[in-house]
């Protein structure tokens, strides 16, 4: 697959990773190196290919939440107005459970814990950047597990499991390196001296769409820039997902009234009944009872 970076998704990868399919959500691999939508410099940008992911509703899906630029991984996408509220109105009440897999330069003193540390936004436009601030930032929690490690010629290297409660911009990447083990690969919060792409992997969505039935599932694969660092930590290769974009839709989507209604149809419909005459002020309808004019017939009595 060509860089993402240079260049939007064709049709024919963005459908090689779609993950989930049903009437209500998509789920997509984000590729590493493409912003989800377009920032301060233009360029290309993943929504440009939701064009290719209509599936023959009106308008192409549409984001559920969002993904840094270098992060790859799971991203959830809305196929309707409804399915955006509804998601919308779960990631913001922390029901969505997200799971990130991420290498980091180092090694935290326990194994696993929690991280809260609040975060606020520095600066305005291009330039502008997250920071820990305790006082007057606003609250994140993160949970972490360590799943294995190595040693390499910059040190040690961890594979961490995360599980953010909260959805602040950089989040994970703020808290891996207040834990004191930046993310690999992170320029802004991390060793700027490592150069390389960013370790970080949206591994895992659950998603309570429906509330007496089990969640949503869905796990993506690590990208090719994490992958031997991942298996010399303990990670086992698994098969890769089957594609969906190609079977039939298992939960057709539910029709959707668009803002600008298609009255082709009618219009059409109304034309040829017009032609053939359906359409009176008088006399029968087609297919209708026999009309009686009771004037007439009292005339005849």
């Amino acid at each position: 697959m060509p860089n993402p970076a240079a260049k939007g998704l064709s049709a024919e990868e963005i459908l090689a990773r779609l993950l989930h399919r049903d009437g209500m959500i998509l789920v997509i691999n984000k590729p590493p190196g493409i912003p989800v939508h377009a920032g301060f410099g233009g360029g290309p940008n993943l929504e440009e290919s939701f064009v290719h992911l209509a599936f023959g509703l009106h308008r192409p899906p549409a984001l559920c939440h969002r993904l840094d630029r270098d992060t790859s991984g799971c991203l959830v996408l809305g196929r309707h107005t409804k399915a955006l509220r509804q998601v919308g109105d779960m990631f913001a009440a922390g029901k969505v459970r997200k799971t990130y897999w991420a290498l980091v330069d180092g090694a935290p003193r326990e194994s696993e814990g929690r991280i809260k540390v609040p975060i606020r936004k520095i600066g305005q436009g291009p330039g502008w950047k997250m920071k820990a601030d305790p006082r007057n930032g606003q609250e994140a929690i993160t949970d972490y597990k360590v799943r294995g490690s190595i040693d390499t010629p910059h040190g040690k290297r961890t594979w961490l499991e995360l599980y953010p409660h909260t959805g602040r911009t950089h989040q994970i990447r703020i808290h891996c390196a207040e834990l004191g083990c930046p993310v690999v690969g992170d320029k802004v919060y991390g060793r700027a001296e490592l150069a390389g792409d960013l370790m970080l992997h949206a591994r895992a969505v659950a998603i309570p769409m429906h509330s007496k039935r089990d969640p949503i599932k869905v796990k993506a694969p690590p990208p090719e820039h994490m992958r031997a660092d991942l298996i010399a930590c303990g990670f086992k290769e698994e098969p890769e997902p089957a594609p969906v974009a190609a079977a039939a839709d298992p939960n057709p989507p539910p029709k959707v009234i668009p803002d600008t209604p298609d009255f082709s149809a009618t219009d059409a419909a109304r034309n040829r009944a017009a032609t053939r005459g359906a359409f009176k002020k008088k006399g029968r309808r087609p297919g209708g009872p026999k009309r009686v004019d009771r004037k007439t017939d009292r005339e005849r009595r």
